[in-house]
């Protein structure tokens, strides 16, 4: 059973950075491609990143590219999402996913598994 497990969300300030972590188990993770997705209230889903099982190839959304960077690491077992100079309109719960059917996708439903997602809020 694949599980992904995010952390390091919270409130901060506009200007401030945050790192997401993404913990993954139950599979060999270098099997899968990894995507970073966010929701605002009221919003759809939104790809903000992604990296490919390799690691060699890092992807951006219109959201995340230019202030954020997606890194994994395949012997822990985990992946990262370096958000900086943060906005408020960045505010919303960061998922996690991880998918195997492609070698990359900014498709939601392309990918098999999901996190439970962590808020991120950043004030004004």
């Amino acid at each position: 059973q694949v599980t992904l497990v995010e952390s390091g969300g919270g409130l901060v300030q506009a200007g401030d950075s945050l790192r997401l972590s993404c913990t993954f188990s139950g599979r060999p993770f270098s099997n899968y491609y990894l995507g970073w997705f966010r929701q605002g209230l009221g919003k759809e889903r939104e790809f903000v990143a992604g990296i490919s099982r390799n690691a060699r190839r890092p992807f951006y959304g219109s959201s995340g590219n230019g202030r954020f960077i997606v890194s994994r690491d395949n012997i822990k077992n985990m992946a990262w999402l370096q958000m900086n100079d943060l906005r408020p309109e960045d505010t919303a719960v960061y998922f996690c996913a991880a998918g195997t059917y492609y070698s990359e996708s900014d498709n939601p439903v392309n990918y098999d598994y999901w996190g439970r997602g962590t808020q991120v809020t950043v004030s004004s």
